[in-house]
């Protein structure tokens, strides 16, 4: 089986902020769009446009509606990817080190040559953040777009990865979680950033920002402007009417 390396100093991952995804998927299709043009093998599609399509995702996006203590129900949108995590039971199961830990940032990868799909590294993932591709036959997980944010060749601003690269809005952050005074580690403190699923004892790197309290409206009786009198004090011949009704005897009530 294969052996995880020393916990690195330096630890690349993403904080996403459950506040501000909105689920438009735009991270899904940019994730798609360039591994599947440049990083490995093609991330493939079955039936497409059928009656039954699948295909391989590296990030995929999961809406729940969500009832707090206190107001309305809320709608939460959680994407959710590799977490590279630092104990990572995915590359410990792994029978030929297809599945590694960079030793150097953090990021676990998958060597697609020495992947036989034997599935056990999914098996292993309490997050089901692997996934088997049905056409090459390997397992296909988040790479942190490896090769962008270390190519030269590239401006810098898109040193980062896809899909942090294209969140319209600003949900998703990369940096360093190992370093204090990173831009992420300075969010995750400020905002409570939390592990997906601690008990897992996996450490995640990948961090999620809780959604904020909403403000909560006074309640309102719609009915109310219906039952409150017209007016207080009356004239004309209804409020005359209603003065003589009630001076009979069991009048007006």
């Amino acid at each position: 089986m294969t052996q995880l390396p020393p916990p690195s100093a330096k630890k690349l991952g993403l904080v996403i902020d459950l506040d501000t995804c909105v689920g438009c998927h735009a991270c899904v299709i940019s994730c798609k769009g360039w591994n599947t043009e440049n990083y490995g093998a093609p991330l493939s599609d079955q039936d497409p446009y059928g009656a039954a399509p699948s295909g391989t995702f590296l990030n995929r996006v999961h809406s729940y509606e969500v009832q707090p203590d206190q107001g309305a129900a809320q709608l939460i949108h959680f994407p959710k990817s590799c977490l590279h995590c630092e104990d990572a039971p995915c590359v410990t199961v792994c029978p030929t080190g297809a599945s590694y830990k960079r030793a150097e940032d953090g990021i676990v990868l998958v060597n697609e040559s020495d992947c036989i799909g034997c599935g056990l590294c999914a098996w292993a993932c309490p997050y089901g953040a692997r996934e088997m591709d049905a056409k090459e036959g390997v397992m296909k997980k988040c790479t942190l777009c490896v090769d962008r944010i270390y190519n030269e060749n590239l401006p810098e601003e898109d040193r980062e990865p896809a899909c942090v690269r294209t969140c319209p809005s600003g949900a998703r952050h990369f940096g360093d979680l190992g370093d204090p005074d990173s831009d992420v580690s300075q969010l995750v403190a400020e905002r409570g950033g939390f592990d997906l699923m601690p008990e897992q004892g996996t450490k995640p790197v990948n961090k999620y920002l809780p959604p904020r309290p909403k403000d909560q409206e006074p309640e309102i009786d719609i009915l109310a402007p219906y039952l409150e009198p017209v007016a207080e004090d009356g004239k004309g011949f209804a409020h005359w009417l209603d003065k003589a009704l009630s001076s009979l005897p069991g009048g007006a009530q």
